[in-house]
């Protein structure tokens, strides 16, 4: 049906997606105010996550991977939602040029809601299912704010739907959110230790040296993220977790040989790497770096990437699921020097 593509096409629609977070603070999980049952469509996050609700600082090994653009989450009891509908239709109802199919699609939402009026697999509600208050919420769509493209981000595009509490969404809303989703929305989310490699000759190093490079144990500390949705009737929650898996090297040249040759140091009894010490100068290291050639008085960039491997758990999971890895990448300056002789 094509009502809910020409409400949303209305200068101020009443089936605006949601934006993530909008609607209530961090305290507000679900409860009564004065109108009602109140609840948002607000994931909450927790753990090693970004402060500001940015994206975080990793990245899906696989590039065909993403996050859900929008989805489907409890938005208001029905009194509450009543409240909000009536004033967004009489809103879109006045605006210029409602009129022919635009103003007739509001006119039919306003029934939808008001009149028990309905279609196939979407039945209609007698004023706002405002006797039910309590008994379930009105779900609505949500946009995931970190989806670059608008038109996957608002590709859900129903109208507020029912649901009662303790109840599965119906099955035509394949977007309304599940514990698989906060997994992926806690992984765009999720904030991992920065990959600073030790190394040594420290940052200048010799032509035909040795660098050796290891990864502090430190780093080897799992990371876990958290999202969860808790409102009356609907509580869910997936948490992903980061364990370091791998290290890649690239010298920033192409004069200079990795060790292992394909620059990928694994990890070995718990670390990656071996620190260097005294009398090992002349010793092979389990991960590292040879220069052939001199920076000239310049610097080479060696990036080091860290590849950590990714799984969730969450309600309704008996175990770990595996997700795609993901990757932290830094840049080092590297001086690279001739070995000076002195000639006698």
């Amino acid at each position: 049906m094509a009502l809910g593509a020409l409400v949303l096409a209305t200068p101020a629609h009443a089936a605006e997606p949601k934006r993530n977070g909008e609607g209530a603070t961090s305290e507000q999980q679900g409860g009564r105010n004065g109108t009602g049952i109140y609840a948002a469509a607000k994931v909450q996050y927790s753990g090693s996550v970004t402060k500001t609700g940015t994206t975080g600082n990793i990245s899906s090994a696989d590039v065909n991977w993403s996050p859900p653009p929008c989805w489907y989450a409890p938005y208001l009891g029905a009194k509450d939602f009543k409240k909000e509908m009536t004033k967004n239709i009489e809103t879109a109802k006045n605006q210029p040029g409602m009129t022919g199919h635009a103003g007739a699609a509001i006119g039919e939402m306003q029934r939808h809601y008001e009149d028990d009026y309905g279609w196939t697999d979407t039945p209609g509600y007698k004023d706002y299912n405002v006797d039910k208050d309590g008994e379930g919420m009105f779900w609505a769509a949500v946009e995931n704010p970190a989806e670059p493209d608008i038109l996957k981000r608002k590709a859900c595009s129903d109208l507020p739907f029912w649901v009662e509490n303790g109840e599965a969404p119906p099955p035509q809303y394949e977007q309304a959110i599940t514990p698989e989703m906060l997994a992926a929305l806690a992984y765009q989310h999720m904030e991992l230790p920065g990959t600073k490699v030790s190394l040594a000759p420290e940052a200048i190093t010799k032509v035909n040296l040795p660098t050796w490079a290891w990864l502090d144990e430190a780093v080897f500390d799992e990371v876990q993220a958290t999202a969860a949705i808790n409102v009356p009737g609907f509580n869910i929650q997936a948490t992903t977790t980061a364990k370091p898996k791998s290290l890649t090297l690239n010298p920033g040249t192409t004069d200079a040989t990795t060790i292992p040759a394909d620059g990928g140091c694994p990890i070995v009894d718990g670390r990656i790497g071996e620190p260097y010490a005294r009398g090992k100068a002349k010793e092979t290291p389990p991960c590292g770096i040879v220069y052939h050639r001199s920076s000239n008085g310049g610097t080479v960039p060696l990036k080091a990437a860290l590849t950590w491997e990714i799984s969730w758990t969450g309600t309704g999971q008996a175990g770990p699921i595996g997700m795609p890895d993901g990757t932290i990448e830094a840049t080092q300056d590297i001086t690279v020097e001739e070995i000076q002789s002195v000639n006698r």
